[in-house]
């Protein structure tokens, strides 16, 4: 996945960790790294996120706009604006760099956002309690900071369409993410019944929509027709739907890893296998581990908030079964519509680079 990225990099001219530099350097929002420093020491997640934007190999959180920009370079100029080709650079409109920095900033406000911890929830060994309230005020102020900086790029663009598509995104964002809280914090959460076809609506909201739009945005600021917004959005859609299956499937296809990986029951693994289970033997597996950790609590004296003996549980038998074998075949499946989505594009660089991108996710163990 990292030389993928490399190599996409250099096709699209420069690395897209550059892509928010102006923003990220901004007198603004240095102060707020300065005040984040305050929270060394802590666990909260801001600091997390923030060593994430200085390097993160495995998750590659500049990915979007890497995409926007290889897909804006594939698609090349529309007939419309040739007489405006003295505007690219490396074959891309100076707008649609723009539009892949304003995604990035989108992405990345979100992430801070996320950050935000429950008071009620934490523990003594997590930070002192002034320390976790202040940098939950840190990250509403810097992620509405950064999605600010977003909204007024987008502006400039002076585009209305692409105005349109990119502020439907953030809607869409919104509604994912509170639809994701909303389960997170109801008791029985663990025995929801989502079904996959629910799980793609969650997930197209708060993972797809961002990136889908905006490769549509990107063929809207040249003018491409209707039909290649269409094919730039279905890649958009199905590459980074793709991207969240394999990102599901890692703690149950990792070969390397001798410990239990921690993962989610609303991973589409886990829906599946749930499917095909059936609703009330799905909550008996559920329960046989949780019974098993309040056991070790009573013994130990203590209640512990995870067991690791519930989470191996749970995946030998998510393993066991067909949602694991079934998730593989939807991640390859999307991969599969994103390529023939790509089919409407030119042969060239940018092309083979964003193919190899899905090849990257959709390849196992």
């Amino acid at each position: 996945w990292s030389q993928v990225v490399s190599e996409a990099e250099k096709i699209v001219g420069y690395p897209t960790s550059f892509m928010s530099l102006r923003c990220l350097l901004s007198d603004e929002l240095s102060n707020i790294a300065m005040q984040v420093r305050k929270l060394v020491g802590t666990k909260h997640p801001l600091l997390d996120t923030a060593r994430g934007f200085v390097y993160d190999s495995r998750n590659n959180l500049q990915m979007r706009g890497l995409v926007v920009l290889l897909i804006s370079k594939a698609a090349g100029p529309s007939t419309a604006e040739l007489s405006f080709q003295h505007n690219m650079v490396s074959g891309i409109y100076s707008s649609q760099r723009s539009l892949a920095e304003i995604t990035e900033l989108i992405h990345t406000a979100f992430l801070v956002h996320r950050g935000i911890v429950n008071i009620g929830e934490l523990k003594s060994c997590d930070g002192p309690l002034k320390d976790m309230q202040f940098g939950n005020k840190m990250a509403v102020l810097s992620g509405d900071f950064l999605l600010a900086n977003a909204c007024t790029s987008l502006a400039q663009l002076q585009n209305t369409k692409v105005v349109e598509l990119i502020s439907s995104a953030i809607g869409d964002l919104v509604q994912g993410i509170y639809y994701e809280n909303s389960k997170s914090s109801e008791e029985n959460c663990l025995t929801d019944d989502i079904g996959i076809s629910t799980w793609k609506e969650q997930v197209f909201l708060s993972h797809s929509a961002l990136l889908a739009k905006s490769c549509q945005a990107a063929m809207e600021l040249a003018k491409h027709s209707a039909e290649i917004q269409d094919m730039a959005f279905q890649y958009g859609k199905h590459m980074s739907m793709s991207h969240k299956l394999h990102s599901d499937l890692q703690p149950f296809v990792k070969e390397s890893s001798s410990d239990t990986m921690a993962f989610s029951l609303n991973s589409a693994p886990a829906v599946l296998h749930q499917e095909f289970l059936g609703r009330e033997a799905w909550i008996k597996q559920i329960r046989e581990p949780c019974a098993l950790r309040d056991n070790c609590a009573r013994l130990h004296h203590r209640n512990p908030p995870r067991c690791a003996c519930v989470f191996q549980q749970l995946q030998e038998a998510i393993k066991a079964g067909k949602g694991v074998t079934s998730a593989i075949d939807l991640c390859r499946c999307h991969g599969n519509r994103a390529l023939a989505a790509l089919e409407r594009f030119p042969p060239s660089e940018a092309r083979a680079a964003l193919a190899n991108i899905v090849y990257a996710v959709t390849r196992f163990p």
